[in-house]
């Protein structure tokens, strides 16, 4: 990972954006010396930890959260020193799964945050991976160059997207103890599709294909008879 240019290009890309950016939040791929000395200079970073080495596997071997700090390379001319969040949660049964759950991040410029709050940080990195992959379902597929147009197709799609979930919870969702039970049935997938289809209706759209006014090579008749 230590050579390896892509993430690297990743935060050299975020200095030339014209706005400022508040935090950076990466998966593991990016738990690297030299991409986390770059990317603290840029923001407050949130990234999880690695679980290798025996220095780092005694830091997680806890029953209780709490915030430390790590040496990475230590007493290596690479060295370098980051906070370490580490968070203990409780799966109660959580997709048939129950016990404790210890989990560590790097928390670059956030020691006014707990454990917890740096893991509730983390987790707004899914949430948006998981609403673009999503809407992606519904994006339009256009070959137009104007960032006007392009723009609202994506606007549309969220705004879909949005609709779906809140007919999702609302109205599909039966209601039960402890909150409501989300049905797998009615999919992002499946809603478009009724969407789609209403589209199409109402528009009366049809399908034409141009022939080639040839029809069958005379050599194939027989054959096709």
């Amino acid at each position: 990972m230590y050579d390896q240019p892509h993430p690297d290009a990743v935060l050299r890309s975020t200095r030339h954006y014209p706005f400022e950016i508040e935090l950076l939040l990466a998966d593991r791929g990016f738990y690297n010396e030299r991409i986390l000395r770059r990317s603290r200079e840029i923001a407050a970073t949130v990234v999880p930890v690695q679980k290798k080495g025996k220095r780092m596997r005694k830091k997680l071997d806890t029953h209780c959260s709490y915030m430390t700090t790590y040496r990475m390379y230590k007493g290596r001319e690479r060295e370098l020193e980051f906070p370490l969040a580490v968070a203990v949660s409780y799966r109660a049964g959580d997709r048939g799964k129950s016990g404790e759950v210890v989990r560590g991040y790097v928390a670059c410029d956030l020691a006014d945050h707990t454990p917890k709050q740096v893991e509730r940080l983390y987790r707004k990195r899914s949430a948006i991976e998981t609403s673009y992959r999503v809407f992606r379902q519904a994006r339009v597929v256009t070959t137009t160059q104007d960032p006007i147009i392009r723009f609202a197709f994506v606007l549309v799609g969220f705004l879909l997207e949005n609709l779906w979930l809140v007919l999702r919870w609302a109205v599909v969702a039966r209601p039960r103890r402890g909150g409501r039970d989300l049905p797998e049935e009615f999919t992002f997938k499946t809603f478009s599709d009724w969407i789609r289809h209403a589209l199409e209706e109402e528009l009366e759209r049809s399908w034409e294909i141009e022939m080639n006014g040839t029809g069958v090579p005379e050599a194939y008749a027989p054959a096709a008879g």
